[in-house]
C-alpha cells in the first residue's frame, strides 16, 4: 500500500472519530421545544454562499472546530466569561452554558456568513449588548438568547431572522419599535418572562405577517394578547392568569393548529370559541371551566383535566352528526373534575374515531377523590396501546418543573 494510500486512510479515520464524538450534539440545546421537535433545517434556497478557506480552518483557540463540520465553531460548556474572536467562514456559533455577561461588536467585526448564534445559559444583560452587534450579520436566521438576564429586547435586529427564542429572561416591557423590520420571524418564544397585560397594548407583534408559532406561557397575562396576526399556527398561553376568551377572537386566526391555555383562570367559553378548521390540539386543563363547548371537526387531541366539569353535555360538543365530514376527535383527558359517570355513549356517534378517553381520578368531593370503574376507556387499543397509555397518563402525573420548562410546541404536529 502506498504511502499516499495510508495517509488517507488516517484522513478517514481521523474524521469519523470526530464526528461519532459529535454525532450526537444536541444542535437546538436542551431548552428547544422539549426535545421533541425535529432538528431545525435551514432553508437550502436562502444559504449563505459557503467562503472559501484553507483546510483545516481558522478556530478560536477556546473553542473546537470539527474537520466534520468545518463551518461551526463549538464553544459551549467551557465557563467563558467573553466571547472569543470568530473567524469569518463561521456559519453556526455555539456558545451556551458559560458566564457570557455582555455581547461587545469587536469579535463579530469580520463576521459575514453566520447563520446561527446561539447564547443560551449565559448572563447576559440588556445593557451590556453593543447596540446593533446582531443587526449588521445580514444572515443570521436564529438567534437563541434564552436562559439569561435580559430585561429587554435586543434591538436592532436583522431582517434575516426567523426564529429568535427568548424564554427565561426578564422581559418586562417591549418597546414600539422592538419587533420592526422583522418580516421573516417565523417563530418567537418570550415563555417564562415578566410580560403583562401593560406590554402588550401597543400590538408589538401585529406586523409579524410570517409569524406562525407565539410562545408566551408562564408570563403575568390576565387578557388574551390582541392583534395576534393572522399567519399564526401555533399559540401558547399555559401558566398565566387568563380569565376569559373574548367573543369571536380567533376568528382573525384561522390557522391555528395547535393551542394551549392550560394552568390559567378560564370559567366560562363563548359556545363557539375554537370554531376554528384547522384545530388539531387544544389544551384547556387546570382551569376552572364547569361546562364543555363546541368541537371542531378537524380537532384530534382534547385535554380538560382538572377543571369543575359536573357533567358532558356531547350535544354541546357536537350539534350535528355529518357523515360525509365526520369529527376527527381521537383523545379526551377529563381526570380531575367533578364527573360521576362515564360520558354518554352518543359521544361514539359523534366521535366515532376516538380511541382513548382518560378518566382518572375524579374530584367529587372536596376532600376525597372517587375513580370512575375504568381510567382509560378502550377502543380499538392492542394490549400494547392499553399499557403505554396507562404509562403516558403515570409520567404525566408526575412531572417536574422542569419537564414544564421544556413543555414547548413541535413546530410540526406528527
Amino acid at each position: 500500500m502506498g504511502f499516499l494510500s495510508q495517509l488517507s486512510i488516517i484522513h478517514l479515520l481521523w474524521a469519523a472519530m470526530v464526528f461519532c464524538q459529535y454525532e450526537d450534539y444536541d444542535f437546538e440545546d436542551e431548552y428547544e421545544e422539549a426535545d421533541h421537535q425535529h432538528p431545525y433545517y435551514f432553508n437550502p434556497n436562502t444559504h449563505a454562499e459557503v467562503p472559501r478557506f484553507p483546510f483545516p480552518a481558522e478556530c478560536a483557540r477556546e473553542c473546537f472546530c470539527p474537520p466534520a463540520f468545518p463551518l461551526s465553531m463549538y464553544c459551549d460548556h467551557r465557563k467563558l466569561k467573553t466571547i472569543p474572536n470568530i473567524p469569518s467562514h463561521v456559519q453556526q456559533l455555539y456558545l451556551q452554558n458559560n458566564d457570557i455577561e455582555a455581547v461587545p461588536a469587536r469579535p463579530f467585526t469580520n463576521v459575514t456568513f453566520i447563520r446561527e448564534i446561539n447564547l443560551s445559559h449565559n448572563k447576559i444583560k440588556f445593557h451590556m449588548i453593543d447596540h446593533g452587534v446582531f443587526k449588521k450579520l445580514s444572515n443570521l436566521v436564529q438567534l437563541h438568547l434564552q436562559h439569561n438576564e435580559l430585561e429587554e429586547l435586543p434591538f436592532p435586529l436583522p431582517s434575516s431572522l426567523e426564529r429568535l427564542l427568548l424564554g427565561f429572561n426578564k422581559v418586562s416591557r417591549l418597546s414600539g419599535n422592538a419587533f420592526e423590520g422583522l418580516p421573516n420571524i417565523t417563530m418567537l418564544d418570550l415563555c417564562n418572562n415578566f410580560l403583562d397585560d401593560s406590554v402588550l397594548k401597543g400590538n408589538p407583534f401585529s406586523n409579524m405577517k410570517n409569524l406562525m408559532q407565539l410562545n408566551l406561557c408562564n408570563n403575568k397575562l390576565q387578557t388574551m394578547p390582541p392583534d395576534l396576526p393572522s399567519s399564526l399556527m401555533y399559540l401558547s398561553l399555559e401558566n398565566n392568569s387568563i380569565s376569559y376568551i373574548p367573543e369571536n377572537y380567533f376568528n382573525r386566526l384561522p390557522k391555528i393548529i395547535a393551542l394551549r391555555m392550560s394552568h390559567n383562570n378560564l370559567q366560562n367559553i363563548p359556545h363557539n370559541a375554537f370554531n376554528l378548521p384547522n384545530l388539531l390540539e387544544l389544551n384547556l386543563g387546570h382551569n376552572k371551566l364547569k361546562q364543555v363547548f363546541y368541537i371542531p371537526r378537524s380537532l384530534q387531541h382534547l385535554y380538560i383535566e382538572d377543571n369543575d366539569i359536573e357533567s358532558i353535555n356531547v350535544t354541546l360538543m357536537c350539534p350535528s352528526i355529518d357523515r360525509m365530514n365526520t369529527n376527527q376527535l381521537t383523545y379526551i383527558r377529563v381526570d380531575q373534575n367533578k364527573l360521576t359517570i362515564p360520558i354518554s355513549s352518543y359521544a361514539f356517534f359523534c366521535f366515532p374515531h376516538i380511541r382513548t378517553i382518560y378518566y382518572g381520578e375524579q374530584n367529587v368531593n372536596i376532600n376525597k377523590s372517587t375513580q370512575l370503574r375504568t381510567a382509560v376507556f378502550r377502543r380499538f387499543l392492542t394490549s400494547e396501546e392499553y399499557d403505554e397509555a396507562e404509562e403516558n397518563h403515570e409520567t404525566h402525573d408526575h412531572e417536574t418543573e422542569e419537564d414544564h420548562e421544556a413543555d414547548y410546541f413541535h413546530p410540526y404536529l406528527q
